[in-house]
């Protein structure tokens, strides 16, 4: 089956030069972006009731943007001043770099990570004797609990927001030949969706191991396995699958 069309199961790229967009000009493929997954708050009542005082904390781990907003979200809600030693240990520079829509940068303790959580952890060890605040959604890498008590890290962990299904009822009657996805979340979403799904010629690409599990757990075939040694990203896999079947 050629590649025609190709739904990636996350935002539109903000930035012109994204890849997916020289991927879709190059091989002449429609390409469209649908989140099948979005963030809900949890509310400061909530966050209390886990036995979290954000005050008693002088570090905060930071995995995504998600975990910036709600994190700064909450202490405002506890009406608590976050203290310019606050110490921000995020696991990007991107993220990193966020932090400037709540402190001023220059003037603040912030570590990053060269984008896996494994590269933090060597920085939060230099400051063990912080506690450390980890603000994160009701889903969570297993990897980094395990990394942190390898490490022993003192932290607690903080469920500051939820990650639910979209609702993606307009998509019912829309075929696409190749179904992306990113994160256990957004295949638990496409069955909450559909579960009468059948796959049947629609091929399925999935980043990151857990990914992986979950395709084969809800009984779908994964077709495209990223990351490997010859294809890293995501769209080089997509490229790479395209090249092999539309030239037949």
């Amino acid at each position: 089956m050629k590649v025609k069309t190709i739904l990636v199961s996350q935002p539109e790229p903000q930035t012109e030069n994204s890849p997916y967009f020289d991927l879709a000009e190059k091989n002449k493929v429609k390409v469209d972006f649908i989140p099948f997954i979005h963030v809900e708050g949890v509310d400061s009542a909530e966050v209390r009731k886990q036995k979290i005082n954000v005050q008693s904390y002088g570090a905060v781990i930071l995995t995504s943007r998600n975990a910036v907003d709600h994190y700064f979200r909450i202490c405002e809600e506890m009406r608590f001043t976050v203290p310019n030693e606050m110490k921000y240990f995020c696991t990007s520079e991107a993220i990193a770099y966020y932090l400037q829509k709540y402190v001023v940068y220059r003037k603040r303790k912030i570590y990053f990570g060269n984008n896996t959580f494994k590269d933090l952890v060597p920085l939060m060890k230099k400051h063990k004797d912080e506690k450390f605040l980890l603000p994160s959604s009701d889903t969570l890498k297993a990897e980094i609990p395990k990394l942190l008590k390898e490490a022993k890290i003192d932290y607690t962990r903080a469920i500051m927001y939820n990650t639910v299904a979209s609702d993606l009822s307009h998509l019912a009657d829309v075929y696409y030949d190749i179904l992306v996805f990113f994160s256990p979340s957004g295949i638990k979403s496409l069955m909450e969706n559909f579960p009468d799904f059948k796959q049947n010629d629609t091929k399925i690409a999935a980043f990151g191991s857990s990914t992986h599990k979950a395709v084969k757990d809800a009984g779908l075939r994964l077709d495209i396995k990223v990351p490997t040694p010859k294809a890293p990203s995501m769209t080089m896999a997509l490229e790479a699958h395209i090249k092999s079947v539309n030239k037949k």
